[in-house]
């Protein structure tokens, strides 16, 4: 018997049973589904998280102020302003380091015209939009001339420039801040959400010395918030820590044994941490899909010994007039594999339209790919070789006599 009509032989046994087929179809079908839907949105959700990362910028660190206690509250990082912009300044000349970017931010009310917006202002220098990975979209950032001098320039994040300026293109027109007039040199590309989930686009960035004198009023001339810091190589990213930590230690008077008065955390560690929990994600995901796929695969295998018991006698007849072992070995396995295929190719539709639904009902990134769809036909495939040929090896290895025998 040739391959051809094993083939036809086995549709025809699946057309006969329509609805026993379709049962036996239908956990394929949602095991499938099921593993691209989940897979779908753990690579979504790793892919979110490496678009964020890519807008932080390369070889990160950011250092912040240290802690201060009272009464035995500890009030945690940050709450003494321990760091300089002269900090900055040193640790941008060190030999592994490439830049840094001093930051001290508040939040104020702007206007132009009859629109008023409230942002996040950044006082900081021209190296931060390097180390931090901007990208101009119109104009062009302030300068050092800038900072020096305490303009009144501002550069706009691409959500505030929206929000007050609406399609009008911002560059040379003048908004204020705390009802003092800013020049308007530059409209950054937008970035979207850190990490964190905060808005990197609803912000406004000045320089550092007008944001001290003129926005914050700070009490501590030359205080910074946070800088960050971009380490010259990634291979290098622990040796450049090192000499970050010696380098303020030693501006800072601190002795030995004494605790530090600033932190330093490598973003790209942080970063590396994000990305790896984000894979487990998918890969949990995905395990846990497999289930219902496995589930589906033994349902297939009790239909077909059900269909074994019940075709006994037809077995027989077939084996009676020249098919062999193998003959029905063959088709009892095809019918198996045609059903997971089928299943899986139906499976892998309602996936990738459950995916879309998900996508647009939530705003949820889903993200498929040919891998993952090839991936599920694979292991379905799989899940019916395997459990199909038990029954299908059941099956072959009557014999002739007792199968024309059996009621």
């Amino acid at each position: 018997m040739n391959f051809v009509t094993i083939i036809g032989e086995a549709l025809g046994a699946l057309r006969m049973n329509r609805l026993r087929t379709g049962l036996t179809m239908l956990g394929m079908i949602i095991g499938v589904a099921a593993v691209v839907l989940m897979l779908s949105i753990g690579q979504g959700a790793q892919t979110k998280i490496n678009q964020s990362i890519e807008t932080m910028g390369s070889n990160l660190f950011i250092v912040v102020p240290g802690a201060t206690s009272s009464g035995g509250f500890s009030f945690g990082s940050g709450s003494v302003k321990t760091l300089t912009i002269n900090d900055a300044k040193a640790i941008a000349e060190l030999s592994l380091i490439n830049a840094t970017g001093p930051v001290i931010s508040s939040t104020a009310q702007l206007n132009f015209g009859a629109k008023n917006w409230s942002a996040a202002i950044t006082g900081t220098t021209p190296d931060y939009f390097s180390v931090g990975n901007w990208t101009i979209e119109d104009g062009s950032i302030f300068s050092e001339s800038d900072v020096r001098s305490a303009a009144r320039v501002a550069v706009l994040g691409a959500m505030t420039a929206i929000n007050l300026f609406g399609p009008v293109n911002p560059v040379g027109k003048t908004i204020r801040i705390t009802n003092r007039p800013f020049l308007v040199v530059g409209v950054l590309a937008a970035k979207g959400q850190s990490l964190s989930g905060r808005d990197q686009d609803d912000n406004v960035f000045i320089p550092i010395t007008t944001c001290e004198r003129q926005i914050t009023g700070s009490q501590f001339p030359g205080s910074i918030r946070y800088m960050l810091v971009q380490g010259e190589s990634s291979s290098m990213m622990e040796e450049a820590e090192i000499e970050i930590n010696q380098l303020l230690r030693q501006r800072h008077r601190i002795s030995d044994g004494m605790e530090n008065d600033f932190t330093v955390r490598n973003l790209t560690a942080i970063a590396d941490v994000a990305t790896g929990t984000a894979k487990i994600l998918s890969i949990v995901l995905g395990a846990i899909a497999s289930i219902s796929l496995l589930v589906g695969g033994i349902g297939i295998m009790n239909i077909m010994l059900v269909s074994v018991t019940e075709r006994t006698r037809e077995i027989g007849i077939r084996m009676a007039v020249g098919a062999n072992q193998r003959d029905i070995l063959t088709q009892f396995l095809l019918e198996a594999i045609m059903i997971c295929f089928m299943g899986g190719t139906i499976g892998v539709l309602l996936g990738i339209g459950g995916a879309w639904i998900i996508s647009q009902a939530i705003d949820m990134l889903v993200v498929i790919t040919l891998n993952m769809v090839l991936m599920a036909f694979l292991f379905a495939s799989v899940v019916g070789i395997f459990f199909g040929f038990y029954p299908a090896r059941k099956a072959a290895s009557l014999k002739p006599v007792d199968a024309l025998r059996y009621e």
